[in-house]
């Protein structure tokens, strides 16, 4: 509908304008993109099969929605993007504090308004993005805050008593009307703050210190909330729960490519602006694969969660510390190397939850074990596993270069070195060129140098090398030969 032109209640009559509630306004609109096969929610992947069909029918059963799941799992993001749902504008009655429709008027100022003014009464028109609220719901969060409260200011100043409901200032929840209004973290609210969501969500009725005003408001309401919050902060009182049409569960991403879609996503801007940094596939697994070991780690809470957000921000990391230690040797462009995964630590301290026995062994320490159990994890996808135990009758792939390391009285890959010095140190390992080129035939020459030290690494971890941290860098050793050479 055209808008420019309709700027009265008269005209808008003459448009042919009808008025929907927003939950029909919602379904009629998601029908025409079902219809249309087009995407609804847009950015958000492995929900096609569960959350997202999920939500889908609840929109269509005209419901309140709770979406529950641990944090990082865009709970927030679909309740945002419900915003394309809507029509692009609405006509409400100009001057409205809380978004009257013209044809469907609830509060006092825009019923009096019309029954002045009639036909003439003025119309402006509200864009769907401004019918959106969102409310972090915190446990100092007042019932004068998202229902409303009684204004002294404005009763001296139109000289009423505190019995006219002329003095009213209204909350989020009033002013949200005919929008999508969405409470995060819904059980950190106070018991008698979700008291008086009851009627509300079912009759519209607000009550403000002593006024009971029946105002049925139209409001979408989407609450997201944690299972962990149910039982360390609070929880949801079971009559609000019963007036939620649908509860829908979240999920983490249910494998590698899954998780790599959304980094990728999120991590475009960065990676723009990092162009001249080259990273191999498998560091982008190892990145989506530390995120999994973390949830399946005995030293982590896995109540509190995993979220996505660890692989953006140690993605993000993984391109800082390549591109420092470029700008250090004076390199306009770099390779990520498995060495650089060291600087990733930080992202991953501040995104878990540690248990008793993680808090012992420390942040830090965790963090390098969960890197160091995503190489043997994704180790297994390019090459044979390292038996611990060789039979005599088993040829040992990996012998000819624990043999070259038994030969060797130790080797550095020190982060301060160039790509061509890096590449060189790498070269001098003869046998794991052998070891590529029968395991890894298709890997490009790129890539070449990340995966020797991928070995290395995973030689390391299953006790056939040593592996030593020297703060700018790492020393590999044979496990045998160097304790024999020291005797």
């Amino acid at each position: 509908m055209k808008t420019e032109n309709i700027k009265t209640f008269g005209d808008l009559k003459k448009a042919g304008y009808a008025y929907k509630p927003i939950k029909e306004e919602l379904r009629r609109n998601l029908l025409q993109k079902l219809l249309k096969k087009e995407t609804v929610f847009e950015g958000i992947h492995g929900y096609d099969y569960t959350v997202i069909p999920e939500l889908e029918r609840a929109i269509l059963s005209k419901h309140n929605i709770n979406l529950l799941g641990l944090r990082g799992q865009a709970k927030t993001r679909l309740a945002r993007q419900m915003v394309s749902l809507l029509d692009e504008y609405v006509p409400v009655v100009a001057g409205s504090e809380i978004n009257d429709d013209p044809f469907h008027p609830i509060s006092r100022f825009a019923k009096e308004l019309m029954e002045e003014k009639g036909d003439k009464t003025p119309i402006e028109w509200l864009h769907r993005d401004e019918r959106f609220s969102e409310k972090l719901a915190t446990p100092d969060v007042t019932v004068a805050d998202i229902i409303g409260d009684v204004d002294p200011i404005k009763a001296a100043n139109l000289k009423l008593t505190y019995a006219d409901d002329r003095v009213i200032h209204f909350g989020m929840i009033p002013r949200a009307n005919r929008s999508i209004f969405v409470i995060n973290e819904l059980p950190d609210l106070q018991p008698r703050i979700q008291v008086a969501l009851f009627n509300i969500l079912q009759e519209g009725d607000v009550q403000i210190r002593g006024f009971k005003l029946r105002m049925p408001l139209d409001v979408q309401f989407v609450f997201t909330a944690n299972p962990e919050d149910y039982t360390n902060r609070g929880s949801i009182v079971t009559p609000l729960k019963d007036r939620i049409g649908s509860q829908i569960l979240t999920h983490y991403p249910d494998d590698i490519e899954t998780a790599r879609n959304i980094t990728e996503q999120e991590t475009a801007e960065a990676s723009a602006t990092k162009e001249k940094i080259y990273v191999p596939d498998l560091a982008k697994n190892l990145v989506e694969q530390i995120s999994f070991e973390a949830r399946n780690s005995a030293f982590i809470d896995i109540k509190s969660g995993v979220s996505a957000r660890l692989s953006i921000t140690a993605y993000e990391n993984l391109l800082s510390t390549a591109e420092r230690r470029a700008l250090q040797n004076g390199e306009d462009k770099t390779a990520v190397r498995l060495s650089d995964f060291m600087g990733i630590i930080p992202a991953i301290t501040g995104k878990v939850e540690l248990v008793y026995e993680g808090e012992q062994e420390g942040a830090s320490e965790v963090a390098e074990q969960l890197i160091n159990s995503a190489v043997k994890s994704q180790f297994e996808n390019y090459f044979p596993k390292i038996e611990k135990l060789q039979k005599e009758s088993d040829v040992d792939p990996y012998a000819n270069v624990v043999a070259w390391f038994f030969e060797e009285s130790g080797f550095e890959l020190l982060d301060t070195l160039s790509d061509t010095e890096y590449k060189r140190q790498l070269n001098k390992i003869e046998p794991l060129e052998q070891l590529l080129k029968k395991y890894t035939p298709d890997i490009s020459a790129k890539d070449k140098p990340f995966f020797k030290e991928f070995v290395l690494w995973a030689l390391s971890e299953y006790k056939k090398l040593s592996k030593h941290n020297l703060g700018d860098g790492l020393e590999f050793k044979d496990v045998y030969g160097g304790y024999i050479s020291g005797l």
